[in-house]
């Protein structure tokens, strides 16, 4: 399981909590990020709230969240953001999840010069097709922004980032209601197998008891 470095405590980040307890399988209270702005001092700061009454408000210890850019500027990082909710779009998935996304991207940028070149670039022309700001256009012109670059080198780079980027953390398995890895645990079985509430239950033939032998 991925852990959210997400917050920065004076000059390291600092981790999130396991994403389940192990006995009962509990989601306990996640250490999402919150940060002071004069700990920040990267290039870019990306900052925002978690929507009260969601499931991450229950969790967080506070409603704000910051991430820290070290390459990238906040311009840039929102503008990612912004294209990983047209390839990924999740209206329940707070934004402190895709920010993950622009961090991770900024990580890749920092160690390859030609990856942050490459990046910027694709940024750029997000940009430009937008005839302005990408971040501030419509839904319908993002998507067609976005599909119309697919096959190229930034397209692909910013998709496969997504993968993990925004499913692999405590914050998403929360948000999805996914316990965490069970097979160390001895499994699903006595551990979630029937706790699914955006499933119809299945009825005793199509889902007998679990046979232990």
């Amino acid at each position: 399981m991925r852990v959210i470095p997400i917050q920065a405590s004076v000059t390291s980040f600092v981790s999130a909590g396991s994403g389940c307890d192990e006995v009962s399988g509990e989601v306990p209270k996640l250490d999402l990020p919150l940060a002071r702005r004069q700990f920040l001092k990267g290039s870019g700061i990306l900052m925002g709230t978690i929507a009260t009454g969601s499931v991450l408000a229950a969790l967080a210890p506070s409603p704000v969240w910051a991430v820290e850019l070290k390459t990238l500027s906040k311009a840039e990082g929102q503008t990612l953001m912004k294209m990983g909710r047209v390839l990924f779009p999740h209206k329940k998935l707070a934004d402190a999840v895709y920010a993950l996304l622009a961090k991770d991207l900024d990580a890749k940028a920092s160690g390859d010069p030609a990856a942050a070149s490459m990046l910027r670039d694709g940024i750029a022309a997000l940009n430009a097709a937008a005839g302005g700001s990408f971040a501030k256009a419509s839904d319908k012109k993002k998507l067609e922004i976005v599909s119309a670059m697919e096959g190229q080198p930034f397209f692909a780079t910013v998709r496969g980032q997504c993968v993990t980027s925004l499913y692999d953390n405590d914050m998403a398995y929360a948000t999805f209601g996914y316990p965490g890895s069970a097979w160390e645990k001895g499994g699903y079985i006595t551990r979630g197998f029937q706790d699914l509430k955006w499933l119809p239950a299945p009825s005793a033939a199509a889902s007998p008891k679990p046979y232990f032998g």
